[in-house]
C-alpha cells in the first residue's frame, strides 16, 4: 500500500503524546498530547473528572410517545477503568438507556453524568468523553477505512494531520492496516465490525459503548475482538458493553447489571452475582458405555447427555465426594469433569424468567 504523506512523522508525534498522556486524562491528557499547558481552572476540572464515576446515571426515566415506558426509575454507576456488562432480554431497555447516554434518545426524566459533566447541560463536553459502537455497521460503504477515520475525526474537531497519525494508530490496533485503502463494502463482516470499533477510538474516548459488536461473526473473529478490546481497557479507557452472547461477558467483564422491563434487577461484582446461584452443572467424561439405568444420587439430577457423557445438576453445597462414590459403585469410571454450562446465562435465566437465544 502506498504510503500517506505525512503519516509517519505525525504518528511519532501521536505515540509520544500518548505516552506523555498515560499519566493524565480528559483534557489533560489532550493538552499534553497537543504539548498545551493547562490552566488552573482546566486542572481542576480535570480533578474533578478523575474522582467522578465513569458513569453515572440517577433514576432515569423514558416514556415513549405511545405510551411504552421503557425505563423506569434505572440508576447505576460505572466506575473508571471497568469493563461493564449491560445484559438484558429483548426490549429490557438496554438499547434506550445507550441511546439516552449516548445522547441519541431524549429522557423523560432523571440525570446522566460521564466523567462528572451532565449530558442534558454539557452535551458536547460529555460526547467528547465517549465512544459508541453501534450494532449496525453505519458508515459510508464506498468509503476507504483510512478516509471514514480521518473524516470522522475532522468532525470533532482534530487536525487532518494528527487524524491521520491516529487512524494508522487504531487501524494496525485493530489489525486493518493492510486494508486500509481498499474499499470498506470489501471488508468482511469482522472487519467491518472492528473498523466501527477503531473508528470510536478515532476521538481517544474515555468511555467506550459497544452494543452487541460480536453479532453475527464466528467465534474465530469473536475471540479476536475480545483481545482488541481487552488492549483498549488495559490502556485505561472504560467499557460498556452489551451482548447476547453470555459467554462473552463473563469471560471479559468485571461487573455488570441485569435490566429486564425497564428496571435493573441485578448489579454488582461478576464474582458476587454468580456466588448468588446455589446450583451447579457438571459434565462428566465417561470410561466405556454408560449402564441402561443410572444411579439415584439424592438432591441432584443425573442425566445422560450422549452414550459417554453424564449430566448433573447439585446444589452447590453438596460434596462431589458422594457423587463419586454412588457413580463408583454403580461401576461408571469418570475419566473427566467440566463444568456443564455458562453460569452467567443460568443467573440471566433465574432473574429475567427468560431462555436465552443465541
Amino acid at each position: 500500500m502506498a504510503k500517506v504523506s505525512g503519516v509517519v512523522s505525525a504518528t511519532e508525534r501521536w505515540r509520544r503524546g500518548r505516552r506523555g498522556a498515560a499519566y493524565t486524562t480528559g483534557f489533560a491528557a489532550q493538552a499534553a498530547a497537543e504539548g498545551l499547558s493547562m490552566p488552573p481552572d482546566a486542572n481542576a476540572k480535570t480533578h474533578a473528572l478523575d474522582s467522578a464515576p465513569a458513569l453515572r446515571v440517577s433514576d432515569l426515566r423514558k416514556t415513549y410517545d405511545n405510551g411504552v415506558q421503557a425505563l423506569k426509575g434505572v440508576s447505576l454507576d460505572v466506575r473508571p477503568g471497568d469493563f461493564f456488562a449491560l445484559l438484558g432480554p429483548n426490549g429490557a431497555g438496554k438499547s434506550t438507556l445507550i441511546g439516552i447516554v449516548s445522547s441519541l434518545v431524549n429522557k423523560s426524566a432523571g440525570q446522566v453524568e460521564v466523567f462528572g459533566t451532565d449530558i442534558a447541560r454539557h452535551r458536547s463536553e460529555a460526547m467528547r468523553l465517549l465512544g459508541l459502537v453501534p450494532q449496525e455497521i453505519n458508515f459510508n460503504l464506498f468509503e476507504k477505512p483510512f478516509d471514514i477515520l480521518v473524516n470522522y475525526a475532522g468532525f470533532y474537531g482534530i487536525p487532518r494531520e494528527e487524524a491521520m497519525a491516529r487512524a494508522e494508530v487504531e487501524l494496525k490496533r485493530g489489525h486493518l492496516w493492510e486494508k486500509a485503502q481498499v474499499m470498506s463494502r470489501t471488508l468482511s463482516g469482522g472487519m467491518k465490525r472492528r473498523l466501527m470499533i477503531a473508528r470510536a477510538m478515532m476521538t481517544a474516548p474515555r468511555l467506550l459503548i459497544l452494543d452487541e459488536p460480536t453479532a453475527g461473526v464466528d467465534i474465530e473473529i469473536r475471540r479476536g475482538m475480545w483481545r482488541t478490546l481487552r488492549e483498549i481497557n488495559a490502556a485505561g479507557t472504560t467499557i460498556i458493553l452489551t451482548t447476547h452472547y453470555l459467554e462473552e461477558a463473563e469471560s471479559l467483564c468485571k461487573n455488570l447489571a441485569i435490566i429486564d422491563k425497564g428496571t435493573i434487577v441485578a448489579q454488582g461484582t461478576m464474582k458476587a452475582l454468580l456466588a448468588k446461584l446455589d446450583i451447579e452443572g457438571f459434565l462428566f467424561d465417561i470410561d466405556g458405555q454408560l449402564p441402561a439405568a443410572l444411579p439415584e444420587i439424592p438432591g441432584a439430577t443425573l442425566s445422560a447427555a450422549d452414550d459417554h457423557t453424564l449430566d448433573l445438576e447439585m446444589p452447590r453445597a453438596m460434596d462431589l465426594n458422594g457423587v463419586f462414590t454412588r457413580l463408583d459403585a454403580a461401576g461408571i469410571r469418570v475419566r473427566s469433569m467440566r463444568t456443564k454450562s455458562n453460569r452467567l446465562e443460568e443467573l440471566f435465566v433465574r432473574l429475567t424468567g427468560q431462555e436465552q437465544a443465541q
